[in-house]
């Protein structure tokens, strides 16, 4: 069940890296992760997943009890995350962004969803980019709804393009059975024919071109993350270590290993993440049921 590869990836991912957040590369290089952590950056219990997990579960619920994608019920759902902690473990609401949260707080005021995002030149955070693997498995989905769903809350057309680029890299994982590089490379070509148009593309040049060779900065914004993540599968031949080097970076930890988690359990499959791992967090039986009520869903597309 791919659905199941993908998002129990990310999960897996998210938790690792959420007590060493915004935690400096050399820190990490002197005290490695190397299993999963209790407490740290926001002092909550070993396993804890963080929003980025929990907006991916709520954007599964609001497309299976939908049965499609609904805007404006997506929006219904991050609210009940935001105001009361549903999908989150202990009901505790600890981490969101600035970006995510002006656009909550919009929504909030009878904004229309779709016009909630923000779309200034720093609203190119990764908040959307980390929420974004549910769409990959919807079948036929296509860019203008894969940028709608960013828009809710970061609405920038650096942002979409670069949530297009993940989602389009997580497809070809799914339907063909090539390399890693082979994924990103066939990806980076249809999103630079898609938007061929667009001055954004240049920020995407390093991925574009397998160029890090300015280095890796493993911080919340979008081209950054994204950028940490591609070094990291390109770089990696398995689950474990892949997510492991994103948490490493430093930085914004859980956001960049969970989007990395989520692209290597597509591709590595659920098997090779780490059963230990998966066993410290807590309430995955509802990270599981949720990934089989939404494979069953998908039928109805």
């Amino acid at each position: 069940m791919k659905v199941k590869d993908g998002i129990c990836g990310f999960v897996v991912g998210d938790a690792l890296g959420v007590p060493v957040e915004f935690c400096s590369r050399e820190e990490l290089e002197e005290n490695p992760v190397i299993d999963m952590r209790g407490h740290g950056t926001y002092d909550m219990p070993k396993g804890t997943w963080s929003d980025d997990s929990s907006m991916i579960l709520a954007t599964m619920s609001s497309i299976i009890h939908q049965k499609a994608i609904d805007y404006e019920d997506i929006m219904k759902e991050f609210m009940k995350w935001f105001n009361q902690g549903e999908y989150t473990q202990y009901y505790d609401t600890f981490d969101y962004g600035i970006t995510t949260s002006a656009a909550l707080h919009r929504f909030n005021m009878k904004i229309p969803a779709l016009e909630c995002g923000g779309k200034g030149d720093r609203d190119n955070g990764n908040g959307s980019l980390m929420r974004m693997i549910p769409l990959a498995f919807i079948p036929n989905i296509d860019f203008e709804t894969v940028e709608n769903v960013s828009s809710l809350t970061h609405a920038h057309k650096r942002t979409r393009i670069t949530c297009a680029f993940y989602i389009e890299i997580a497809k070809s994982m799914l339907s063909n059975d090539l390399t890693i590089d082979e994924h990103i490379k066939n990806a980076g070509e249809v999103i630079k024919e898609y938007y061929k148009d667009s001055k954004e593309l240049k920020h995407l040049k390093h991925v574009f071109d397998d160029d890090f060779s300015a280095g890796i900065v493993s911080s919340g914004y979008v081209i950054y993350t994204f950028e940490s993540v591609i070094y990291c599968l390109k770089t990696t031949d398995n689950y474990k270590d892949a997510v492991l080097k994103a948490v490493n970076l430093g930085g914004d930890t859980d956001t960049i290993a969970g989007i990395c988690g989520g692209l290597a359990g597509i591709y590595y499959g659920y098997d090779n993440i780490p059963e230990e791992w998966i066993n410290e967090i807590p309430k995955f039986d509802y990270v599981l049921k949720m990934c089989e009520e939404y494979e069953k869903i998908l039928g109805e597309f």
